[in-house]
C-alpha cells in the first residue's frame, strides 16, 4: 500500500460521491457489495491489467489492454509513445479504465490522464519516485526510459467498486 492517510481519505469521498451520483440501477448492485478506500488499496497491489478507454478524433471509443499500478489512489499506465492510445491521450486526455477479477472484483474508473514523463517538457515532480518504482517492478533494462514509453496518471472524477 502507497497511500497516505490524506490520500485514503480522498480516495473514500471519491467512491462515496461517485456511488451517491450514480443511477439507481448501478447502486442496486454496488451498495453492499463494494470495498472502502483502504480494502480497495490493501487489494490493488502490484500490476492490474486495465481495459483502457480513449477516444478518437472522430469521438469513436477505443478500449485496448495496459498495465495498471494504483499507486496514491489513482491508476498509473504506461504505452509505446507511438501506440495509438497515446496519440488519444495527446490531444484528448479523457479516459476511462476498468480492472475486472471474474466475479470478485471491478473497479471503473473514468478521468482525465496527467502525462508524467513528457519527451520535451517538465515531468511531474513524483516522476523520480514513480520511475524508480517502475523500474523496479519492470527491471531497469525493460525500455529507454527517456524516450520510448510514455506513463500517465489518471485523475478519477468517478470511481466505483464492485466487490461481493
Amino acid at each position: 500500500m502507497h497511500e497516505t492517510p490524506q490520500e485514503l481519505k480522498e480516495l473514500q469521498a471519491l467512491l462515496d460521491a461517485s456511488l451517491s451520483r450514480s443511477t439507481s440501477h448501478l447502486r442496486s448492485i454496488v451498495t453492499g457489495r463494494t470495498a472502502t478506500a483502504e480494502q480497495l488499496t490493501e487489494t490493488l497491489t502490484g500490476m492490474c491489467t486495465l481495459a483502457l478507454s480513449t477516444v478518437t478524433a472522430k469521438g469513436e471509443p477505443r478500449i485496448s489492454g495496459a498495465d495498471g499500478h494504483f499507486l496514491h489512489g489513482k491508476w498509473h499506465f504506461g504505452t509505446a509513445r507511438t501506440a495509438a492510445k497515446a496519440r488519444h491521450l495527446a490531444a484528448r486526455p479523457a479516459a476511462s479504465a476498468a480492472h475486472m477479477r471474474g466475479e470478485d472484483l471491478g473497479v471503473f474508473t473514468h478521468g482525465t490522464v496527467e502525462i508524467l514523463n513528457p519527451l520535451n517538457g517538465q515531468a511531474a515532480p513524483d516522476w523520480p519516485d514513480l520511475l524508480a518504482y517502475f523500474k523496479d517492478f519492470y527491471g531497469d533494462s525493460a525500455f529507454d526510459w527517456d524516450t520510448e514509453v510514455v506513463y500517465y496518471r489518471l485523475h478519477p472524477h468517478w470511481m466505483a467498486v464492485y466487490a461481493p
